[in-house]
């Protein structure tokens, strides 16, 4: 099983419930993927501060000019799609948080001045073990592009401890929204459980997320968590009615899970006899059938 979690909404509770579902599978060989390159939250809860393998990553173009050729004609300038070219001393420089390496200055140079440099840094890949399994997880540099790829890097290591045999499946805890993050966690996988809330916008993005995963020939599932903030909604019951789609669970709102968070513990360890700790073992014993 490859096992994805997504919402399409943020803040619904997808990182807690991955934590707490991958303690519970841990006897099943699970590796444990945060596949949010641009805000990894994962291991908060598992409380990693220590890494066995960190990889830094390098995927960026960028432009670079070389001022021997220079004339300071400015056309690159007045030209750059993305401002990513200023002015200073009377030299024109890049700006590398802004380039994205596309090359319109490049061809636009009478002078030939400017070349694309590929590969350069844009974030790291992290490796640690957990009491639950092997975790990888990744986290972009400050203003870099192409999370997709890099969460792409990320499950290409976790395919290979299973090809090895280190681990039986995989588990990975994906980004909000449908973007690149979501696209290549839904990749290759076998499985997806949608995690929503009882409210409109919930629904919507949880929709959008169902229909990504479709595209993909996902089987899908859905977890309503929170269900009883706002009981008189059936939105998201009827959303599963209409499209086939099989409630696996409900998790009530419970006040134990914030202070999981804070003493950095997944909430099935931090109060294994909550409401909602109880709910998610529930949905454990569905995912164990699915196995």
């Amino acid at each position: 099983m490859e096992l994805v979690i997504a919402s399409g909404k943020g803040g619904v509770g997808k990182t807690t419930f991955s934590t707490s579902l991958a303690v519970l599978l841990k006897n099943h060989n699970f590796g444990i993927v945060d596949a949010d390159a641009e805000a990894p939250n994962m291991h908060l809860i598992f409380d990693i501060s220590k890494w066995d393998q960190e990889i830094d990553y390098a995927e960026k173009s960028l432009a670079e000019i070389d001022y021997s050729k220079c004339t300071h004609c400015k056309i690159c300038l007045e030209n750059c799609p993305y401002e990513a070219i200023h002015e200073r001393n009377g030299k024109v420089e890049i700006k590398k948080y802004l380039c994205e390496g596309c090359n319109v200055c490049g061809i636009l140079c009478p002078e030939k001045a400017i070349k694309i440099k590929s590969k350069e840094h844009s974030g790291w890949i992290r490796v640690a073990k957990t009491d639950y399994g092997p975790f990888i997880t990744s986290e972009l540099d400050v203003g870099q592009p192409n999370s997709g790829k890099l969460v792409t890097e990320e499950k290409k290591i976790a395919r290979e401890w299973r090809k090895r045999g280190e681990i039986k499946h995989i588990i990975v805890d994906s980004a909000a929204g449908i973007g690149c993050q979501v696209i290549s966690s839904m990749s290759g996988a076998s499985h997806a459980i949608l995690v929503g809330e009882p409210t409109k916008s919930s629904l919507s993005d949880l929709s959008r997320a169902y229909y990504l995963a479709n595209h993909f020939r996902i089987k899908s599932y859905i977890v309503i968590n929170k269900y009883d903030i706002n009981p008189e909604f059936t939105g998201i019951k009827d959303f599963a009615y209409d499209n086939g789609i099989e409630i696996i669970g409900k998790i009530p709102y419970d006040k134990n899970v914030p202070l999981s968070m804070a003493y950095k513990k997944p909430l099935v360890i931090y109060s294994e006899n909550s409401k909602a700790a109880k709910a998610i073992k529930d949905i454990s014993s569905v995912v164990e059938q699915l196995l």
